[in-house]
């Protein structure tokens, strides 16, 4: 290039002197060199521009498509990546959400028993193996404005009696030294279906209704449907499992409405009810509950043929206290009422009235105490009065924390009418559904009361598997005198999920 157009060109662009200047010529050279250099970056830049431009038109159709291609470039695939376990997580949350709230629980529990001072000849030899599985699902539903609502659902299968029915025949008040055992409606042997046992449907409501939930202190509960009615009535934290706390009946329930057959349920355990609670939690450390039950009951009534026509109507208040320090206790008193029961005769239908009491208190950060007591006050039962008493004791204070012991008595007195029938007849009907009349001793007189000793060792392997080796011993069985004291010894595995 020329000086003078060089000059020229430096003038225009405003990096050289004006015209009239004198030019030197090692400025114009440097200022020729810094033009080249500016137009090769130019140059750069444009063809930089042009490749992002054709990236972004890349990535823009990449993301269009759902699909991966080797072709597309990185920031795309790694876009698409992102894309793709955000939607996965959202999708995650929102399962995660569907099923807040929904509890399962699955229990495997097996026995093995051997009894000493049994009768000979009884059909089952003094020893037996049974087992039983539960699954219960809690499944919240949608909230009707401040109204909670959920539905609970519980299957039970099992096979094998147990010593039961050999306890039963032989007039044993406490009929059953097995309270695991389970076969379905007590038909063959060989039967291990699965049956609904609860299926019921509860409405929380807060109130006062209508103002504001989280305010509220009080609510009325509204359960119906198929159910354990030992699930709102009779309850206790120290005797009320029989899967991992006591094994006999008379310490599990209160004796009179479970030995004794008044609750009245049906062959596998269950009936149909109503139970209306008021729950007020105004203090939260010591909150009490009224309930109200009614149940069909009987051999038509808990099986839904004639549930309504000769009810069971039971009534319970309840408090929960902070005693000895702080430690929870919990106390119940209930009443309960039946018409047309059959008596002791067999033929004789009466009214049965009944009430009684469950309490189970902490006395030490390991050792929880319990006591039930039941009276018939009007009816006719083998027994009318009923106590229990024992306690359990965490294995804390001999270094095996997870372990429990349990020890228990129970007596079981003789009613005035069983004595003046003498202890014969059908004195309890076939309460266990297995075609055998629970009436057992004849012609004896019966005196005083049956009592029944049980201890336990709960030995925890994890938190999912216990193995407990169990003792009882049966003395007066049926308030006979002249009975031979039986003893009980067995074995219980006990998985939970």
């Amino acid at each position: 290039m020329r000086p003078a157009r060089l000059t020229a060109a430096l003038v225009a662009a405003g990096l050289a002197l004006p015209v009239c200047a004198a030019p030197d010529a090692a400025l114009l050279e440097k200022l020729a060199a810094r033009l080249e250099k500016l137009e090769a970056r130019n140059a750069e830049l444009e063809k930089e521009v042009k490749t992002l431009k054709n990236d972004s038109e890349q990535i823009s159709k990449g993301l269009d498509s759902p699909r991966l291609s080797q072709y597309e470039p990185e920031l795309t695939v790694r876009l698409k990546a992102v894309e793709k376990d955000a939607l996965e997580m959202k999708k995650a949350a929102k399962l995660a959400e569907k099923f807040d709230g929904i509890a399962v629980e699955a229990a495997l529990t097996t026995v093995g028993q051997h009894a000493w001072g049994l009768r000979k000849g009884t059909a089952d030899g003094g020893s037996q193996l049974n087992y039983r599985a539960d699954v219960s699902v809690e499944l919240p539903l949608e909230s009707i404005g401040d109204i909670d609502q959920k539905v609970f659902a519980h299957v039970r299968l099992g096979q094998g009696q147990g010593l039961n029915g050999a306890f039963a025949n032989l007039g044993h008040f406490a009929s059953a030294p097995n309270a695991v055992a389970f076969r379905a409606s007590g038909l063959s042997a060989d039967d291990s279906v699965a049956i609904l046992g609860q299926a019921w449907y509860q409405a929380a409501i807060p109130l006062p209704y209508g103002g504001f939930k989280p305010y509220a202190r009080e609510k009325l509960e509204l359960t119906f449907g198929k159910m354990d009615i030992f699930g709102f009535f009779d309850q206790n934290t120290a005797a009320g499992d029989e899967s991992a706390q006591f094994l006999n009946s008379v310490f599990v329930h209160n004796p009179l409405l479970d030995a004794g057959a008044e609750v009245a349920v049906d062959a596998n355990g269950f009936q149909p009810g109503f139970v209306a609670s008021y729950v007020n939690e105004t203090d939260k450390t010591q909150p009490w509950r009224l309930s109200f039950g009614v149940f069909g009951a009987g051999e038509r009534g808990a099986n839904y043929q004639r549930s309504l026509v000769t009810p069971l109507v039971m009534v319970q208040a309840e408090q929960q206290l902070k005693l000895f320090g702080g430690l929870t206790g919990n106390y119940r008193a209930y009443a309960w009422t039946r018409s047309k029961v059959t008596e002791l005769d067999g033929v004789t239908t009466a009214k049965h009235t009944g009430f009684g009491f469950s309490v189970d208190q902490r006395i030490g950060d390991g050792i929880n105490l319990f006591g039930r007591y039941g009276q018939l006050v009007k009816g006719e039962l083998p027994f009318d009065q009923a106590l229990s008493v024992g306690a359990e004791l965490n294995g804390s204070y001999w270094g095996r924390g997870g372990d429990a012991i349990g020890v228990a008595g129970s007596w079981l007195k003789a009613s005035d009418a069983y004595r003046k029938a003498g202890g014969s007849g059908c004195a309890m009907g076939d309460v266990d559904g297995d075609g055998i009349c629970n009436g057992g001793f004849f012609g004896y007189t019966p005196a005083g009361a049956e009592k029944v000793a049980e201890i336990y060792y709960r030995y925890r392997i994890s938190s999912q598997f216990m193995i407990s080796p169990d003792f009882q011993w049966i003395t007066r069985a049926g308030g006979n005198a002249g009975a031979k004291d039986v003893g009980v010894f067995g074995v219980r595995a006990h998985l939970t999920y």
